[in-house]
């Protein structure tokens, strides 16, 4: 059975991903900037749902993956605390300025996060060498790794994400994420073998004010008219476990 974990940003994606029929959340805010860490009341409520696992993610700024050491001692923190809510995973990831991950400040994270599983979110896809890095995450006890195939879909990278699994050996989970949908999951999993995705699974919800100001949002370029946000969709999530059923 291949495992669907899906990317969610509320208590409410949390319940709509269970309803769904995934196994997996993987926590995070700010979404429109690759996922940040979420609140500790958010991951406390998530955690407090029941019924299905929850990883968080663990990334305290957006832009890339070379962190000062005072974002590092966050990074730190928040691992603690996310421990200490009772989640069951955290996705974190930390590259050097060359490309490559920062084995040192990562095995100390993997160590801050015990016992708790450890997945290494998609900074692996701004690696240089993949195969090698893969090597690393082994070596340290990560467990999972996100994975587009270092394309813009794990669709498009899927003879790359096929390498990965070959090369992990069952040692570390590549889970494709980036573009993962209903209509090519099963075409996905067939192509590369991977037994995990990631995908949001997430759609517009639209606005219950009946007050609209003119002028523009607090902190928002978007126009004001446009107060919609996105959620977790749970017959998006539906959808794709069904599809899976005939990977």
């Amino acid at each position: 059975m291949v495992k669907v974990e899906i990317c969610v940003e509320s208590v409410a994606g949390v319940r709509a991903a269970r309803a769904g029929g995934a196994q997996r959340v993987e926590l995070c805010c700010a979404l429109g900037e690759g996922g940040l860490t979420p609140s500790a009341g958010a991951i406390e409520a998530a955690v407090a749902v029941g019924g299905i696992e929850v990883v968080v993610l663990v990334r305290p700024r957006g832009g890339d993956f070379l962190y000062s050491a005072e974002e590092f001692a966050l990074l730190e923190r928040d691992i603690v605390r996310t421990r200490e809510l009772g989640a069951q995973g955290v996705a974190v990831g930390c590259l050097d300025d060359d490309g490559r991950i920062d084995a040192e400040r990562l095995a100390r994270l993997v160590e801050c996060a015990r016992p708790l599983v450890v997945c290494f979110h998609r900074a692996f896809d701004l690696v240089r060498e993949p195969e090698r890095e893969l090597e690393t995450l082994a070596a340290l006890g990560v467990t999972r790794v996100l994975c587009g195939g270092g394309a813009r879909t794990a669709f498009e990278g899927r003879t790359r994400l096929a390498a990965l699994v070959r090369a992990a050996r069952g040692r570390v989970a590549v889970v494709a994420a980036g573009g993962v949908r209903p209509e090519n999951a099963a075409a996905l999993v067939r192509a590369c073998g991977v037994a995990e995705v990631h995908l949001s699974a997430a759609a517009r919800v639209e606005s219950a004010m009946r007050f609209r100001n003119a002028a523009p949002q607090l902190g928002s370029a978007r126009a004001a008219e446009d107060y919609a946000h996105w959620d977790t969709d749970e017959s998006h999530v539906r959808a794709l476990v069904e599809s899976l059923r005939e990977a």
